[in-house]
């Protein structure tokens, strides 16, 4: 039986894909607060501007390529079972190759039905959701991403695969946006952990730090696992 590894990814995974984050995002970020294109309230009072908001950052995801990282990932799917459980809404896991993917804020490039339970999901075929698209019972598409005020997916799948894992790594992440930063608590004691961030920030108990930009930094960690 292979040991298990958990990745836990946020933003700066992909940075160096060029993708940023909201707060990162300069003009497209500024000209909206956060309330108005990441909010149920805000898709109620301007879709329109909401599905505008999203269809350039799913561009800006279909652009992008795999990097260091996200690649160095997979490989270890050579030796280990992996479970990467991700913040991010881009795919650049999938794409480079990981098999075992968990969005726990959702996944850009599928849409989801409005105004029906449970919502149905759909993958998008092309790079936007425009108002009129509607699902086969008529309500309108929105992004299938998860926004302020809606629940997280995936919390207690995620939550037993930290229990279980041999080895943990996180890379990316604020650790600020709760309750998904709250999984690396989860992780036993047994578990080798570390964190993976460019700059100096407070790191979770028990975690080994690794300074240094996730395309720069995993790879190497990655090839002494499999090694090992």
């Amino acid at each position: 039986m292979k040991d298990k590894i958990v990745v836990f990814t946020g933003a700066g995974v992909s940075a160096e894909s060029g993708l940023k984050t909201f707060r990162d995002m300069g003009g497209l970020w500024h000209e909206h607060r956060l309330e108005d294109v990441a909010s149920p309230q805000g898709w109620q009072r301007d879709p329109a501007t909401v599905l505008r908001f999203y269809n350039e950052r799913r561009r800006g995801v279909l652009a992008a390529r795999p990097n260091a990282a996200h690649e160095a990932i997979a490989r270890l799917e050579e030796r280990y079972e992996v479970v990467v459980i991700t913040q991010n809404i881009d795919d650049l896991h999938e794409r480079a190759g990981s098999s075992n993917v968990l969005h726990v804020h959702g996944e850009i490039l599928k849409s989801r039905s409005t105004g029906l339970t449970p919502p149905r999901i759909y993958t998008l075929k092309g790079p936007t959701i425009e108002i009129g698209d509607l699902c086969e019972r008529g309500s309108q598409l929105r992004p299938d991403v998860v926004w302020f005020g809606e629940a997280v997916r995936h919390m207690d799948e995620a939550e037993a695969h930290f229990a279980t894992a041999a080895k943990v790594l996180a890379i990316g992440t604020s650790l600020t946006v709760y309750p998904a930063a709250g999984l690396v608590d989860c992780a036993p004691l047994s578990a080798e952990r570390v964190f993976v961030s460019p700059e100096v920030q407070q790191v979770p108990r028990h975690y080994r730090f690794l300074q240094g930009t996730a395309a720069e930094t995993v790879p190497p960690l990655v090839q002494r696992w499999l090694s090992h």
